[in-house]
């Protein structure tokens, strides 16, 4: 016996599979470069973490010899990925220098003292990225002459 076609068919997704979509999309050409509230004002970042709900990103430029403060976060990880230039990170304490060129990506786990510099000629810029989305839980540090 052959069974005919049903009519219709019914198709059953678990609610937990229906997830809601959203991104954002940042281009190069249409980010809006602002002074740091604080700080050195020759540095200038993209604010990204509008668009972030568990983590923060700014896209920071600095310009030749412009230094990043000192400091040691106490929750949050940072990840620094270097889009132009070569950066130079400050890390631990005391500090080891290390050179990133463009595309080296840094990852610095809490508890670990750090520095973005930039030694060199030319403007950076660089992609900052830290998890948990928390702020004011970092120390600040003296500045050190490494040269």
């Amino acid at each position: 016996m052959v069974m005919p076609f049903p009519r219709f068919y019914v198709l059953r997704i678990a609610p937990s599979r229906l997830r809601p979509m959203a991104y954002t999309i940042f281009r190069p050409d249409e980010l809006k470069f602002q002074p740091p509230q604080r700080g050195d004002q020759s540095r200038s970042l993209a604010p990204l973490s509008e668009a972030l709900q568990n983590m923060r990103a700014n896209i920071w430029r600095l310009p030749a010899g412009v230094r990043g403060n000192r400091h040691v976060e106490h929750v949050q990880e940072e990840m620094v990925v270097v889009l132009e230039g070569t950066a130079t990170m400050l890390l631990g304490d005391p500090p080891e220098r290390v050179e990133l060129p463009r595309g080296a990506v840094c990852v610095v786990n809490t508890e670990t003292a750090l520095q973005l510099r930039n030694e060199s000629d030319a403007e950076i810029t660089v992609l900052i990225v830290g998890a948990p989305p928390i702020q004011g839980k970092a120390d600040y540090m003296p500045d050190v002459d490494l040269r």
